[in-house]
């Protein structure tokens, strides 16, 4: 089982397409999408919201529930449906961006990351995704591993790669930066728009720093599946 997370738009179209491009990098994590009125309007339902919430519940097996949500009132929306629900204490309301948290959410969920750290996922694409937030400084000595590898798949560090590389080291004891930038963190890898012929520089710390490196260097040396 994983964390579950619910989407809630004011609009039925924008939860399910979000919850669509969240499922290509999230295939296992069980995605529910909330949106409009109980008669598809623009707006928010109580009922509809809290249904997705237990469905999300009962299908994480009681791993917890991540909800994201877009406009104000769909926040209120949410924050009621969470105090209605079964489980209470098992469902975090994340204060992040609807598509870029979702992403980077489900990515953590789909590496098996608790509901805690697949809230701190969605949350930290509000730093804008790198490897510092205010409360942190920056490493300083030598890493227990690195490396370096080049690109070859044609379309570079694209949606998909990226999820690749930050889902399997979210599963790792290890910190982990690509170019600078929180490896875990896919937005910030999308942000490097390293295109074919770029060289990753991989930096990892902790236990897992050896089998970190090794990883990336996998996937890279695969084309990431695409060649």
């Amino acid at each position: 089982m994983t964390v579950g997370i619910v989407v809630v738009s004011h609009s039925s179209k924008i939860a399910e397409g979000a919850v669509e491009l969240a499922a290509q990098m999230a295939p296992d994590v069980e995605l529910v999408a909330a949106g409009g009125t109980d008669d598809d309007r623009i707006g928010t339902s109580l009922e509809k919201v809290l249904a997705a919430v237990e469905q999300s519940l009962v299908d994480s097996g009681g791993d917890g529930v991540v909800v994201l949500t877009d406009l104000g009132s769909a926040v209120m929306t949410a924050e009621s449906a969470m105090e209605f629900a079964s489980a209470p204490e098992a469902v975090r309301l994340a204060d992040a961006p609807l598509v870029e948290g979702l992403v980077a959410a489900a990515v953590a969920a789909q590496g098996g990351a608790g509901v805690e750290d697949v809230l701190k996922a969605a949350e930290a694409v509000r730093f804008g995704g790198g490897t510092e937030r205010p409360d942190e400084t920056p490493h300083t000595g030598a890493p227990d591993a690195s490396g370096d590898f080049e690109l070859i798949n044609p379309l570079g560090m694209h949606a998909r790669p990226a999820a690749k590389i930050a889902g399997g080291l979210s599963g790792m004891d290890a910190e982990v930066t690509v170019n600078g930038v929180d490896g875990m963190s896919i937005m910030a890898l999308m942000a490097l728009a390293a295109g074919q012929g770029t060289t990753l520089h991989v930096e990892a710390r902790g236990k897992d720093a050896a089998k970190a490196v090794g990883y990336v260097r996998r996937l890279v040396e695969e084309g990431f599946g695409e060649l």
